[in-house]
């Protein structure tokens, strides 16, 4: 049966909220538009007066979907050239969904969607859909076909997951944007010692090239490695420019709810480095340069307003 002009509106009224829900669980803008899209064929199919609740129906659909995506992408990345790290989003994308909380905003970060990496599929679902959405236990038991008790536990395991490895306080945005900004004349000025001075002493690097953008393969652990990559990384030479089609210009953005340096060629952006500014330093550098993940950036950034860069060229 044709859907009718109240039902539409009843999917689209959840459009924003679905979309939010699927990229906290995928890190992909593109897995999670399609996992709506498909949920919106399932709400077509079915037969629409059985259903209660429609946004509980939507949800637990779109969940099992999502869940059904974790499983193959997992195996997917196992066959993943180098290092996958999730899709930056800028600022101002509904993709990110709430953020009113401190919880919200941290449940989209570059930093807890990579460690998210490391849950269960379940693990992942419970997690996201009680810290970044604020559904209860039982709701979340519904949608999953367990006991509320179970919920709960998952919830328990999953939090001590990610929070076990984010033990060192995060600063404010005002605080971050300015580390940030130091970080970055400190790396354009090629000194290494700046550098270490800002990061922790177990920081890490990674990079996403998606074997179409050279990038290392392993993750760089430690201060001082991760400032020598990163001096020979700023280093401008004509053949980074030839790789990126121009000589980029740096901005300093707010990425998935935090400063970022987001890396422009015209009105596109070929590259993110996200940081994980704690009150002990700079605990992780996450750089995507993968084309595919940054289409979705640059039409963003096509689209919008920008202040002047932190450097011009490079």
């Amino acid at each position: 049966m044709p859907l009718s002009p109240h039902e539409v509106d009843l999917f689209e009224d959840s459009r924003a909220r679905l979309e939010a829900i699927a990229y906290r669980l995928l890190g992909s803008t593109s897995d999670a538009e399609d996992a709506v899209q498909d949920t919106f064929l399932r709400w077509q199919a079915t037969d629409r007066e059985r259903v209660e609740t429609p946004e509980a129906w939507l949800t637990k659909v779109l969940t099992n979907l999502c869940l059904n995506q974790l499983t193959s992408a997992r195996a997917r990345r196992e066959t993943y050239v180098g290092t996958w790290l999730p899709e930056p989003v800028l600022a101002g994308d509904r993709m990110l969904g709430p953020a009113d909380t401190a919880e919200q905003r941290e449940s989209v970060s570059m930093a807890v969607l990579t460690l998210m990496e490391r849950l269960s599929a379940r693990e992942r679902v419970v997690y996201v859909l009680r810290e970044a959405f604020g559904y209860s236990h039982g709701e979340i038991a519904e949608i999953l076909e367990i006991t509320e008790s179970n919920c709960q536990q998952i919830y328990r395991r999953a939090k001590q997951h990610v929070a076990g490895d984010r033990a060192r306080a995060e600063v404010d945005g005002a605080a971050a944007r300015r580390v940030v900004e130091e970080f970055l004349a400190a790396a354009v000025s090629g000194e290494t010692e700046r550098l270490i001075k800002l990061l922790t002493d177990d920081a890490m690097s990674a990079g996403d090239g998606g074997g179409k953008i050279p990038a290392r393969a392993t993750p760089i652990i430690g201060a001082l490695a991760v400032a020598r990559f990163l001096r020979g990384l700023f280093k401008p030479t004509h053949a980074k420019w030839d790789l990126v089609g121009g000589s980029p210009a740096l901005y300093v953005e707010v990425v998935n709810g935090v400063p970022a340096v987001v890396v422009v060629v015209g009105d596109r952006v070929v590259g993110v480095m996200s940081l994980e500014v704690t009150s002990q330093g700079v605990a992780a550098v996450r750089i995507q340069v993968n084309p595919d993940k940054l289409e979705r950036a640059t039409r963003q950034w096509a689209s919008s307003e920008h202040g002047e860069p932190f450097l011009e060229a490079l």
